[in-house]
């Protein structure tokens, strides 16, 4: 279904007119509102993917002007939106960039100047800005069309998104400043990270907030104002509280939006303190839940809970993709919420309620001292799980025989392991998929065409330990590699480690990242692909094909292919039919961040962020890449098809290392020649 007149009939009869983005457009973070991450566009194709080649590098300057202790604190996870003929996108210190689409020349430029004192508990990031044009205000009028941006610092800012200029009729001189509800640690402790939403003439943002500090903690309200003047709308705080002393329940990962029904779905997350739930009796509504809230007045019209009473970090991370799916009974517009666990639950969007059965199931019992535990856990029945939810002590890797993996074993075997939702324990409990996916904040992507599901998905072993409070001293310094949360107020702080082998290898066996593809309506896995390789962090650069954690999305398009960045530096290209990977650009540093495509002057680019990923030891950088098409006359360089590919840079320097013990065999070996002849007598 490559023709472009026949796709645009089928994408228009499946979406309806009022959401359907203009083929050369990526205008909210996830492609549209409703986080769908598939662009109508068909211009490069699995056939000539291969001719790819960089079209511009933009870099922010960050790591040139910032200090090196600043940047180690940093995320580039911004996906640029395409508006007002310029990609426009924010640094991790909310610096916000318009870029022309073809050269990648900086248009403007502003700074919101955010203090690099705060130490932003979940760092410095920003994934993201919001777009919305002003239909009552005059063609040229300033401010008409305009971006909004959550910060670090707690702001919401609005920019004229041609010019970059402050919006002064939006709060004070362009912005507002949240306040909490509760008075703050430290500055860090409250941010937002996540690119604000707007339905009709509302903004609407969320918040991240610092985990495992205390039991009474902020609250994870959610705000709306209004988009013109930024007056306060309305609020919702998650989590109810009779009988529960706890915070958050937060919003921290992006939200979608329904314009049609009027209705804004929000992901949220676990109440405080993660992993000790005694002083929150109960299931905790609404937390962990897809929330879905009237915009216009953020009265609730339905909740559905993916996790009880949670207490191993299994919040809600990714945006809720919105869809029309063929279900085998008709057509049903619905809710898609992948988890950390790699469950995908898939509700209507009217009403709450699942598609398909989803079964409460019995889960491991005997929680430590003062726990609540729920008994039953819900489990999708029809949509497989997108990846193994148990790991026992034989499933461990080793490189080095009857070493790192026996140490591996060992970690695991120590540990309480009864399987998914196996609770904290103080003799330490295997949390696996671990707390950051499964799925993580680059969510799922849907292609409405042939009702297929892709996301990226991690693969590691967390090991959660819990401190009884006697314990754990003033000064208590974790052990090196380790979390540590104090979860004041409670009867046990916590320790949480990524489960690594004396290599710093992950313990579990690869693959450690993968792309899976999911047919919803079989309920079936149609493939998994491994993506990335151990290439930017191995010795000498060694590619082992192992995959690797994948916390960000993908981006996927009607010409067939589904791009993703790794926390390898390459932007990768996999056939969406059957996830055979086709083609790798290099980046400067990994591209730890959703991908986007889109049309400019005739021509079909693909972007990506590549800044890397402080939490997870990558290169940092502060770029912004982009490729397209080679033109009459172009070719992908020589570089671009040798060293610049997994592999290319370790094959080189072994070949280059190679010629270098041959020459110098050769010159040994004619050194020890000419000595013979030297010493051999002349003839008389």
């Amino acid at each position: 279904m490559r023709n472009p007149v026949c796709l645009f009939a089928f994408v228009i009869a499946i979406f309806g007119a009022g959401n359907l983005l203009p083929a050369s457009a990526w205008e909210h973070w996830g492609g549209d509102r409703g986080g769908s991450r598939f662009s109508p566009l068909n211009q490069i194709t699995p056939d000539n993917v291969g001719n790819l080649v960089r079209a511009w590098e933009f870099r922010t300057g960050d790591l040139d002007r910032r200090a090196p202790e600043v940047m180690r604190r940093t995320k580039f996870q911004a996906t640029p939106l395409l508006v007002e003929d310029s990609l426009i996108f924010c640094s991790p210190f909310n610096e916000v960039i318009a870029l022309d689409p073809g050269s990648g020349a900086q248009k403007w430029r502003y700074d919101p100047k955010i203090s690099t004192a705060q130490r932003p508990a979940n760092r410095y990031n920003c994934r993201g800005v919001a777009y919305w044009v002003d239909g009552r205000a005059a063609e040229n009028a300033a401010c008409r069309a305009r971006i909004f941006m959550g910060t670090n610092d707690a702001r919401v800012i609005a920019l004229d998104a041609r010019t970059g200029t402050p919006c002064t009729d939006f709060g004070a001189n362009g912005e507002i400043r949240l306040e909490t509800d509760m008075a703050l640690e430290w500055p860090g402790e409250f941010q937002i990270t996540s690119a604000p939403v707007i339905a009709s003439d509302t903004v609407i943002v969320g918040s991240a907030i610092a985990d495992n500090r205390r039991a009474e903690a902020p609250p994870g309200t959610v705000r709306a104002f209004d988009a013109r003047t930024g007056q306060p709308r309305w609020s919702f705080d998650p989590l109810l509280h009779d009988g529960v002393t706890a915070g958050h329940a937060n919003v921290w990962a992006p939200m979608s939006v329904d314009e049609e029904r009027g209705l804004v779905f929000l992901p949220t997350s676990s109440p405080s303190p993660d992993f000790w739930g005694g002083k929150r009796p109960g299931n905790n509504d609404h937390a962990n839940s897809v929330v879905a809230l009237r915009a216009g007045t953020g009265e609730r019209v339905w909740s559905y809970q993916t996790v009880h009473h949670d207490v191993w970090d299994y919040d809600l991370p990714a945006q809720p993709t919105l869809a029309r799916i063929d279900t085998g009974e008709g057509q049903r517009d619905v809710v898609i919420q992948p988890t950390k666990q790699g469950f995908v639950f898939v509700l209507d969007r009217d009403t709450g309620k699942p598609i398909w059965p989803v079964e409460e199931r019995s889960v491991p019992q005997g929680g430590a001292e003062g726990e609540q535990l729920s008994p039953t856990q819900p489990f999708p029945t029809h949509v497989p799980a997108m990846l193994p939810q148990q790991i026992s002590a034989d499933g461990v890797f080793g490189l080095i025989p009857f070493w790192d993996g026996e140490a591996c074993r060992a970690q695991v075997a120590s540990a309480r392991n009864d399987g998914l939702y196996t609770p904290p324990s103080t003799q330490g409990t295997v949390v696996y998929p671990m707390t950051g996916g499964g799925v993580n904040w680059g969510g799922a992507a849907f292609d409405p065409v042939n009702q297929i599901l892709y996301a990226n998905t991690t693969r590691a072993i967390h090991i959660v330990k819990l401190l009884p409070r006697a314990t754990v001293a003033d000064g208590f310094n974790p052990p090196p590699g380790h979390d540590f949360g104090r979860q004041q107020g409670t009867p046990f702080a916590m320790t949480r480690a990524v489960a690594l082998s004396p290599l710093g290898l992950l313990c579990n066996k690869p693959p450690w990242g993968e792309m899976v593809a999911v047919d919803l309506k079989a309920g079936k896995i149609l493939w998994r692909a491994r993506v990335g390789t151990t290439e930017d962090r191995a010795p000498l650069g060694i590619a082992f094909h192992f995959g690797t954690p994948l916390v960000s999305g993908v981006a996927i398009t009607a010409g067939g292919l589904v791009f993703s960045g790794a926390m390898d530096a390459y932007l990768r290209a996999f056939d969406a039919r059957s996830g055979q990977e086709l083609w790798q650009g290099r980046l400067p540093v990994p591209g730890v961040a959703n991908p986007m495509t889109y049309l400019w002057k005739g021509e079909q680019y693909v972007a990506i962020g590549a800044g890397g990923h402080s939490e997870s030891g990558t290169t940092i950088g502060d770029s912004v890449v982009a490729f397209r098409l080679a033109r009459p006359g172009e070719s992908p360089s020589l570089m671009s098809r040798t060293i610049d590919r997994p592999g290319g840079r370790f094959s080189a320097g072994a070949a280059a290392a190679a010629v270098v013990v041959l020459l110098m065999a050769m010159l040994a070996w004619r050194w020890r020649r000419n000595r013979k002849l030297r010493k051999q007598p002349h003839a008389q």
